[in-house]
């Protein structure tokens, strides 16, 4: 019976609220683990847990705060992407804080040029309206899809960037099939357009000192220099220019090469308008093409002029370069508005100058200067001094301001070669020495070749699978795509098709040079 009590008195399940609370010496850990106590809310509010010390911290923690520290920085640095010491050393790649704002800023001062002049010629020789605005209505959109082809690809191998169109190309179709390929167009898109803006750089400083600011005086026509000369001038204000160290340092540069070849692209085809057309514009076919094989010519240098009409490929991926990349932000996200902006810009340009100029002039347009030529020709003596001044003013800062972003590319090949050869950077004073051999060699080619404009067609047929082709073929290799599935298909068939054009456009170009012939003189620019 005393047991019995005991019992009951000491069992937690008939407590009585006059009894106090038994006394039980055990640490805490015991109450818990005692088969003799059950867990409940009583004992729990009784015993206090113990305090946590700070110096009772779990061994792996330390550990987990230095992997998460290194996890973050990894993903800041480029998500574990393996840099070579060299990329620093580079013109390209040297400074790695660009953004979407740079990028709009090169892509604008890279893609509006001097072909956007000619477009108007290329309606004419399609037939019209109809098929003018279908053939440039496809380009865009062709030349958009690759461009986005080519920001996907920029970091599409884990732990590498392809900040250069040659490194990707080697990467997709190996080291020598790729230098095969893409050496020779990269280089001339490059060093053949710095080539190209000095020639018109020139010319149009000639035409604003004479025709414009001197006009009837005679005092300008004692000594007049010659173009020559002129080219001598523009090479070294662009050279000048040029010792700015890297791709980012220039993006000041390029916004306002942007901002002149917007304008300039709409004064010229605004007051074109305007004015009216010339009682003897025509719309058809070019009076040459008569024969079927010569119509054919035609229409196959106009889908050239239309494609190179838009530039820019070959530095699309230099551009990306500049931009910091991490897990969390990949450099394609601004780079991609970048682009986005830019082209919504340059469509706002290139479709109204085409359109517009082909109403004012229809068949009128030379195919030497364009739009810029044919306000001359036929709204010279109508139109204020002050309007022509300006338009010629920004076509030449222009072209200076796109001579650096070309020419960049260039810096960066020479550079590379002295950087892998002794393995350390290059001084400033060999850099500046490779700019200005770059400037002179440049200047050299345009005094020796003046022809050169004439062959534009044949070399831009060889250089056209950079924008059309290539960037198809790469992500196909790269990517791999299920095999017919839509991106194997579509990236397979545009390939296939930039390829069959650049071989027409070569054809045609070829055929034309037999046929029309060319006027072949060296060291007499004209």
């Amino acid at each position: 019976m005393g047991d019995n009590m005991v019992d009951d008195n000491l069992s937690p399940l008939k407590w009585r609220p006059e009894m106090t609370a038994p006394v039980i010496s055990a640490p805490p850990f015991q109450l818990h683990s005692s088969p003799s106590l059950a867990r409940s809310p009583l004992l729990d509010s009784v015993v206090p847990k113990t305090p946590k010390s700070p110096w009772m911290t779990p061994l792996a923690s330390p550990m987990k705060r230095a992997f998460s520290t290194m996890q973050g920085y990894l993903e800041e640095v480029g998500h574990l992407t393996k840099l070579n010491p060299q990329e620093e050393w580079l013109p390209i790649t040297e400074s790695r804080k660009g953004n979407a704002y740079y990028a709009a800023f090169h892509m604008l001062s890279s893609g509006i040029g001097f072909q956007a002049l000619v477009l108007p010629l290329a309606f004419t020789a399609l037939g019209g309206w109809t098929w003018g605005i279908i053939c440039l209505s496809l380009a865009f959109l062709w030349q958009l899809y690759t461009l986005w082809l080519l920001i996907q690809l920029h970091e599409s191998v884990a732990g590498k960037r392809y900040s250069r169109y040659l490194q990707l190309a080697m990467a997709a179709f190996g080291e020598k099939v790729g230098k095969l390929l893409v050496l020779f167009p990269t280089m001339y898109l490059s060093g053949g357009t710095c080539v190209a803006l000095i020639m018109i750089g020139g010319e149009t400083m000639k035409i604003l000192f004479y025709q414009i600011v001197c006009g009837t005086t005679s005092s300008c026509n004692i000594n007049p220099l010659s173009t020559v000369e002129w080219y001598l001038v523009f090479t070294c204000s662009a050279v000048v220019l040029a010792q700015l160290p890297n791709l980012n340092s220039i993006a000041g540069v390029s916004l306002i090469g942007a901002i002149t070849a917007v304008t300039y692209c709409t004064l010229i085809w605004t007051v074109s308008v305007i004015k009216g057309r010339p009682a003897e514009v025509a719309y058809g076919p070019p009076p040459e093409a008569k024969s079927d094989v010569a119509r054919l010519s035609s229409v196959l240098n106009a889908l050239g002029m239309i494609a190179f009409a838009f530039r820019g490929h070959n530095l699309v991926l230099e551009i990306q370069g500049t931009m910091p990349s991490s897990l969390k932000h990949p450099s394609c996200e601004p780079m991609w508005k970048g682009v986005k902006f830019s082209y919504l810009i340059i469509a706002m340009c290139l479709f109204p100058m085409a359109i517009g100029g082909y109403w004012a002039y229809g068949s009128l347009v030379p195919s030497n200067g364009g739009m810029l030529s044919a306000l001359y020709n036929y709204h010279g003596h109508d139109t204020p001094k002050m309007v022509l001044g300006i338009a010629c003013g920004l076509v030449l800062v222009n072209s200076l301001t796109s001579f650096q972003i070309y020419a960049m590319p260039v810096f960066d090949n020479l550079e590379f070669r002295y950087t892998s050869n002794v393995n350390r950077p290059c001084p400033w004073w060999l850099r500046l020495g490779f700019r200005v051999f770059f400037g002179c060699l440049a200047f050299f080619i345009a005094v020796a070749f003046p022809f050169l404009p004439n062959l534009a067609g044949l070399i831009g047929g060889i250089v056209l699978p950079v924008t059309a082709a290539y960037p198809c073929f790469m992500w196909v290799m790269i990517k791999k795509p299920p095999k017919y599935s839509f991106m194997w298909y579509l990236n397979w068939g545009l390939g296939c098709l930039g390829m069959i054009l650049s071989v027409l456009l070569v054809f045609g170009a070829v055929w034309a040079i037999v046929a029309l012939g060319i006027e072949v003189h060296f060291f007499k620019p004209q």
